[in-house]
């Protein structure tokens, strides 16, 4: 086989059923693999473009996302969605077509060095300079870009190794550790949960689904715990729930950002504690904030990165979650928190000065639209009118 039939038979074997990509002269082998391989290929416009849906589809999916890019600018415009990924901590494969082997290190037409470009947006950068080693690179990849915590893998495709053949045995599929977490130390932090008198709890980052929005919602309920959402997280639970009171990211609602530094316990499942979700890094002390922290995120050198957790646990949000409605069931949970009045309050178009007004727009087209509609919108403060309204 050539190497581009054996990097798609390798995407096949992973579960990959549908690429994004920009086509280019520098991984024709590949595309000659993709024909009717049974792959859905989605051809874009802008590499740009492609990424991001790559980028989206690993979100929605929990799997790897791939998009091929050709060499050079081609790689520069898709660098967008990689780096997206990387902060929200989606799985994804960027394949980048390379110069021939022959051409390396003479400033060729677009030759690029990926390992440097990508290194403060990727998880791993590599090349594959070797046919009989795609296999191997491959199968590296999907793993890299779904243990701990996920994010993006670029491999990059000298069009030389593409096109020269090798005999060499496919990887198996990818299975990823799991990570489980004891009853007993779920126990201990309902107990504090309990014991506390006025606690939070923020849900965002990886590996969210279905089931791990209805576990929330029981968790909740069970503990009587107001729920916030990370930035970018809002699905996480349903909006609707009476124990929701809002996102904590761009333009957050006031009350909220009070009710965060006003906890005596802050539950953090999954979320980073980033910037965006602490207005700034201002809404904890660093490197140790006056509220007890409990942090739960699949990652352990993510926890503590900034704020000092006085609980830390390494483990999948969905499992600890899973475990937490389960274990919560029969205990006294409150009803339903003042802050959601709040939140609902905030939902209310408020005046703003100028003839364009946004508040009404995006309040009407949330009233007006269907259930199913998707709005799109980019990172910029512009987002707030969209995520508040």
């Amino acid at each position: 086989r050539h190497g581009g039939q054996i990097l798609v038979d390798q995407l096949k074997i992973q579960g990959v059923d549908r690429v994004f990509c920009v086509p280019g002269e520098s991984y024709l082998a590949a595309l000659d693999g993709l024909f009717e391989s049974g792959i859905d290929t989605i051809v874009g416009r802008n590499e740009g473009g492609v990424a991001m849906m790559a980028e989206a589809h690993g979100k929605l999916t929990g799997k790897p996302g791939v998009a091929f890019v050709t060499r050079g600018p081609g790689a520069t415009n898709g660098s967008g969605g990689v780096h997206v990924a990387f902060q929200d901590s989606t799985p994804m494969i960027l394949f980048v077509g390379q110069v021939a082997s022959d051409q390396r290190d003479r400033e060729a037409f677009q030759e690029v060095d990926y390992r440097q470009m990508f290194a403060p947006l990727a998880k791993w950068v590599a090349q594959i300079d070797r046919t009989d080693r795609i296999p191997e690179y491959v199968s590296h990849a999907f793993h890299i870009a779904q243990a701990g915590r996920p994010g993006p893998v670029v491999l990059a495709l000298p069009e030389d190794m593409l096109s020269a053949t090798a005999d060499v045995p496919d990887a198996a599929a990818v299975q990823v550790a799991e990570q489980g977490i004891a009853d007993e130390r779920v126990m201990a932090i309902l107990d504090q949960l309990d014991a506390a008198k006025s606690p939070m709890m923020i849900v965002g980052g990886p590996s969210w689904s279905a089931q791990a929005a209805r576990d929330v919602a029981t968790f909740a309920e069970n503990m009587g715990l107001p729920v916030g959402t990370s930035f970018r997280c809002q699905d996480y639970i349903d909006n609707r729930h009476p124990h929701y009171i809002g996102d904590v990211g761009i333009g957050p609602n006031p009350d909220l950002a009070v009710r965060i530094k006003s906890a005596d316990v802050v539950l953090v499942i999954g979320a980073r504690m980033g910037e965006m979700t602490t207005g700034g890094y201002t809404m904890l002390d660093i490197p140790k904030p006056s509220q007890k922290i409990i942090h739960i995120h699949p990652n352990a050198d993510e926890i503590g990165r900034v704020f000092r957790a006085d609980v830390a646990i390494s483990c999948h949000s969905a499992d600890f979650l899973s475990a937490a409605a389960r274990l919560s069931a029969g205990r006294n949970g409150l009803a339903p928190h003042s802050e959601r009045a709040s939140y609902e309050a905030w939902q209310t178009p408020f005046a703003t000065p100028g003839a364009v007004k946004m508040e009404q727009i995006i309040s009407h087209l949330s009233h007006t639209l269907p259930e199913t509609a998707i709005l799109t919108n980019g990172a910029g403060n512009y987002a707030a009118w969209l995520h508040r309204y």
